[in-house]
């Protein structure tokens, strides 16, 4: 783990920086608080530092206290040397946002102690945001596809309409459905049609835009919004979508296997409603399944439904 050494004494700077070196750590040393604080400020920081209180530029508990501003995520463990050992100023260095001190003169061997429980800290800190962003993952994403689940898409699509009407843009959505799946799964089995599905949404991931959205609308539909795109541009996207599923074989688990897809175009400026829309592109979508699958539908202009 890294930690900064930040002491204008260079002799004190030096013995720290062999000692902590000698130990395993990586160390990155600043002279004095104003390239400590620049250190600190960098997104790829040190979450150890060992700062002396006394600096030019910017004393340690000023630096506490400005890096203690920016919140909780990518937490610095703190440590503040100083040669005050009145229980005032060690509060008033706590208080700032250190979380440990020392008095100079310090033992060496008491310092990497408490580096140590400060490295505990941070690696269980990490570990909680790790859990967290798992969470929210599992939250909003179809454990199966990895895309957008169901409540998650229909929210976009909904805030996109929002957005497209107060700015004027255009945007449509595509619902899309897997033809026959049904038939899949009975011939080779839910794992292989797991397979299909995964891979499906990939094929469709790599074929939109960065900002479209993907979203598992249930079973074997999904759901495409695209916003700044008129009914012409989507359905060309959706064909597009189309030829990236059928052109080539799924895998490798079921050598030859093929599938194809029909989608349903449906054009925002049409509909008030995120659920209208959704609706809209549901309806063409069933048109393109009645005229034979594996096709292209634009949803007909109507009043909303």
């Amino acid at each position: 783990m890294r930690v900064l050494i930040a002491d204008d004494d260079p002799v004190s700077r030096h013995m720290l920086q062999v000692s902590l070196y000698k130990a395993g750590y990586e160390v990155i040393s600043a002279c004095d608080g104003e390239e400590a604080f620049r250190l600190l400020e960098r997104t790829d920081c040190p979450r150890l530092a060992i700062l002396d209180w006394m600096m030019p530029g910017k004393d340690g508990i000023e630096i506490c206290r400005e890096i203690r501003k920016r919140g909780p995520e990518s937490y610095v463990y703190m440590i503040l040397l100083t040669a005050k050992g009145q229980q005032a100023e060690v509060i008033e260095g706590l208080d700032a946002g250190a979380d440990d001190y020392l008095t100079k003169p310090f033992d060496l061997h008491e310092l990497k102690a408490r580096l140590r429980v400060g490295k505990r800290l941070i690696e269980l800190q990490e570990q909680l945001v790790s859990a967290r962003e798992q969470l929210r993952i599992e939250a909003t994403h179809d454990s199966l596809t990895g895309v957008w689940n169901h409540k998650v898409i229909l929210e976009i699509a909904e805030r996109e309409l929002i957005r497209s009407k107060r700015e004027g843009s255009p945007l449509a959505v595509i619902m899309g459905d897997l033809d026959y799946f049904k038939l899949v799964n009975d011939t080779y089995g839910h794992a292989v049609g797991d397979i299909v599905l995964r891979e499906t949404a990939r094929r469709m991931s790599a074929a939109v835009r960065p900002y479209d959205s993907i979203g598992r609308y249930g079973g074997e539909e999904f759901l495409i919004v695209t916003p700044g795109c008129d009914l012409r541009d989507t359905t060309q996207l959706a064909e597009r979508l189309r030829k990236s599923i059928c052109e080539e074989a799924i895998g490798q688990s079921v050598p030859g296997l093929t599938v194809t897809m029909s989608f349903g175009v449906a054009d925002g400026a049409e509909f008030e409603q995120g659920e209208q829309l959704v609706r809209a592109a549901d309806s063409a979508l069933y048109s393109a399944k009645n005229s034979g699958r594996n096709r292209v539908k634009m949803a007909l202009a109507s009043k909303p439904l």
